[in-house]
């Protein structure tokens, strides 16, 4: 199969009949066989329903449901255990997202052989201070911390190598960095491709202000689980210690203070208490990496979500 396309989806309802013709009509031009992947999220609405008539007329079509809303990044994970595509691309619901822009990712992946291609809204039809300036920030601190250089990272328009969606995890909230996963994972060539951005047609964007802080919240989640992930010894037993060493030589001064010079009150001196303090606190952070070795090795499946119904 030439593609898999994926599409999680939260209460929209209106746009999926017209989402689905259009990608069916930019496959049959160009000729690809494909499939498209549907992960109802959850939805409060008839989404299910319209999926469900959409999939007995067209056999292109599989769909999952969740029982309750999980987020986007369990959603992206289910569909791609699914997918059979060599080219997987993944796109938004909500019709801000073009199917003209499909053939152009597929060549891209196909024939200059990127691992991952991230779409580039450089023309927005967001509002400007509630998401285009945060949008700009996110993006740069997040190309400045991973060194993936991408300018539009949460892009929901992408396209993958087929290996590529089989080899990394989605969980959390991590949905906006897995350029940055798959980088972590060995997929070294990464590109991006300016697409078009259109007007949202129907319903009301479904992501709030607390995207920005859990965004923030998640870099810092996903730069320490890349790097210390599998092997959290190295950094909470690293500081713990030098923190446990610092407090002992402080520890052996004091001491040495109290037997050879006469009057000395170690107790009564503020690097008395810095050097119990260091030493107790590079106890917990050794045994932090410790507990995070045990746990890491023995880990359960982090994306725990109940399907309901699977067509």
């Amino acid at each position: 199969m030439d593609i898999s396309v994926v599409i999680p989806l939260y209460n929209e309802e209106e746009s999926l009949p017209e989402l689905i013709a259009w990608i069916g009509r930019v496959m049959n031009e160009n000729h690809f066989s494909y499939e498209v992947v549907l992960v109802d999220d959850g939805s409060s609405d008839r989404s299910w329903d319209v999926v469900k008539g959409l999939k007995a007329g067209n056999n292109n079509i599989r769909a999952v449901r969740f029982r309750r809303n999980y987020g986007k990044s369990a959603a992206l994970n289910k569909a791609f255990e699914l997918v059979a595509g060599e080219v997987v691309i993944t796109m938004d619901a909500d019709l801000q997202d073009s199917p003209d822009e499909i053939p152009g990712l597929y060549r891209m992946i196909r024939e200059e052989g990127y691992d991952l291609v991230s779409g580039w809204k450089k023309k927005r039809y967001d509002s400007k201070l509630t998401k285009n300036l945060p949008s700009k920030i996110y993006n740069a601190a997040t190309r400045r911390m991973s060194g993936v250089k991408l300018h539009d990272m949460n892009c929901g328009l992408k396209a993958y190598r087929h290996e590529v969606v089989k080899s990394i995890e989605v969980y959390g909230e991590m949905h906006r960095y897995i350029p940055v996963i798959a980088r972590w994972a060995g997929f070294k060539k990464i590109g991006e491709k300016v697409v078009v951005h259109q007007k949202r047609k129907y319903g009301v964007t479904k992501f709030g202000w607390e995207r920005f802080i859990n965004g923030f919240l998640d870099l810092i989640s996903i730069m320490f689980v890349s790097r210390f992930g599998r092997k959290p010894m190295h950094l909470f037993g690293a500081l713990g210690s030098m923190l446990f060493l610092t407090g002992f030589v402080i520890a052996a001064y004091l001491a040495y203070a109290k037997l050879f010079m006469a009057g000395y009150k170690m107790t009564e001196r503020p690097l008395f208490y810095l050097g119990l303090l260091a030493m107790i606190m590079g106890t917990q952070l050794f045994l932090a990496g410790f507990l995070g070795e045990l746990i890491s090795r023995s880990s359960s499946d982090r994306n725990a979500y109940l399907v309901e119904e699977e067509i």
